[in-house]
């Protein structure tokens, strides 16, 4: 079985995880809405992530809506005490699947109330605000609703806060409010616009989680990492995902899949060690 420790720890919160999680986006049916394709085959993937030492499950309410944390609950509580659970609020699906933004008051508090009952617990690891735009993070303050949030974790429903698709300034806005323990921005091999934040957090101790760390539902396509990955005996796939394991020490991985084949596959490129000529090789495909 692949191990994954090979990847690392980094501390989430008050609580350190392995570098390599898991996404549960993807349990959910097309276009992240609806019952899964296979019910039976989520669960597995679920369960299999946790044999293989995965530690840090990334998931959101309004996956489905509630799907995919119907199927956490399902595959895996009651939960071991080293796994950290974190989801997301900030957005809500329409009946036409649509992807809408949730930001009142009355909205975060909703979201988390549904996150609480539909993953069975008390209280919730860690909870990111979402906000910006479908195609990036767009200035403006974020104060208002990271404060509603900061006031939920006083009351003992949110352990951690995170922000998710935000700028440098929106960070440091929000810290000033309460402690941000992760950051999830889109990032990858060719996405590299946040490549100075990666650094900043780092030295910070704040966890930074790309999402769509494979370019999203378009997957990468490069005749360069295609050649790269070759070499290696590797998929590019791997080779993208160790690459992020590589490029700053604070990245936290969360693959998604609902195939148990993939999953391993995913795994896996946590024990794919590049040289400095490959990596070098790699971020000219970037550049």
């Amino acid at each position: 079985m692949t191990d994954i420790s090979t990847a690392g720890i980094f501390p989430l919160g008050d609580r350190p995880v392995k570098r390599m999680g898991y996404g549960a986006m993807q349990l959910a049916g097309p276009g992240v809405f609806g019952p899964p394709r296979d019910h039976d085959a989520a669960l597995t993937v679920l369960r299999d992530a946790l044999a293989a030492g995965v530690n840090h499950i990334d998931t959101s309410d309004f996956y489905g809506p509630h799907v995919t944390n119907q199927l956490i609950r399902q595959a895996l509580h009651p939960y071991p005490d080293d796994l950290v659970i974190v989801t997301k609020v900030g957005a809500v699906r329409g009946a036409d699947a649509s992807w809408n933004p949730a930001l009142a008051p009355d909205d975060l508090v909703a979201g988390v109330q549904d996150n609480l009952r539909n993953l069975g617990v008390d209280a919730l690891d860690v909870v990111n605000l979402r906000v910006g735009g479908v195609h990036g993070p767009s200035e403006g303050s974020i104060a208002p609703y990271f404060a509603t949030l900061a006031d939920l974790q006083r009351q003992g429903l949110i352990r951690h806060l995170g922000v998710s698709n935000v700028t440098a300034t929106q960070i440091d806005e929000a810290r000033g409010i309460a402690p941000v323990v992760c950051v999830q921005n889109m990032y990858n091999l060719v996405q590299r616009a946040d490549d100075a934040l990666v650094d900043d957090l780092a030295t910070k101790g704040i966890a930074y989680v790309p999402f769509f760390p494979l370019g999203g539902f378009t997957p990468l396509q490069s005749d360069a990492l295609s050649d790269v990955a070759t070499r290696l005996g590797a998929t590019p796939m791997q080779v993208a995902l160790a690459w992020l394991l590589q490029r700053a020490p604070n990245i936290l991985l969360i693959p998604g899949t609902s195939s148990p084949d993939h999953l391993r596959e995913n795994l896996a490129a946590s024990e794919l060690a590049l040289s400095e000529e490959v990596v070098a090789e790699l971020d000219r495909i970037g550049a």
